[in-house]
């Protein structure tokens, strides 16, 4: 089957994000690859891949091209996100945890995220003080959402007890 050409840069992402959102990974790569020219490039099209390497569990597509978006637009907060996510699976803990640090004068005041995956960072090499900390950050710029993770988080295991009794 041909995918028309006539179709936009905006509903070919659009596309590929719902098919990822549906899990169907090799519909929404496809989508991403019938995209021409320097749109190919564009911030929308970079992030849709952050996406879908994510999803793929392609460690080192994802940290490329992330890494690519946050030294392109520091603004970009999930290119950081995907780089540190990425970096934590093909390398090290204290790797991704300083792509984090990196991202946080750009996103320390708003990406609850952020915040979290240092807990989970911090938890993991050992430092609860810390952890505990960035988790508290964590819901208080995203709500208890993020406490309800933590208490499910394997990462955040060793510190399980403490959670349940934060506020």
């Amino acid at each position: 089957m041909s995918i028309p050409s006539n179709i936009s840069t905006a509903t070919r992402v659009a596309y590929a994000m719902g098919y990822l959102g549906l899990g169907l990974v090799n519909e929404a790569s496809d989508e991403l690859e019938a995209i021409e020219g320097a749109d190919r490039l564009s911030i929308p099209v970079m992030l849709a891949r952050i996406e879908l390497y994510m999803m793929a569990k392609d460690w080192a597509l994802l940290v490329a091209v992330a890494q690519g978006v946050a030294r392109a637009d520091p603004a970009q907060e999930a290119a950081w996100i995907g780089w540190a996510y990425g970096q934590r699976r093909l390398t090290t803990l204290p790797e991704a945890r300083a792509v984090l640090l990196a991202a946080e004068p750009h996103h320390g005041q708003t990406c609850a995220l952020l915040h979290y995956n240092l807990a989970c960072y911090e938890c993991q090499l050992g430092d609860i003080a810390a952890a505990k900390t960035r988790l508290r950050r964590a819901c208080k710029l995203g709500g208890k959402q993020f406490k309800t993770m933590a208490l499910d988080d394997e990462d955040l295991k060793p510190m399980w007890a403490q959670i349940v009794v934060m506020k």
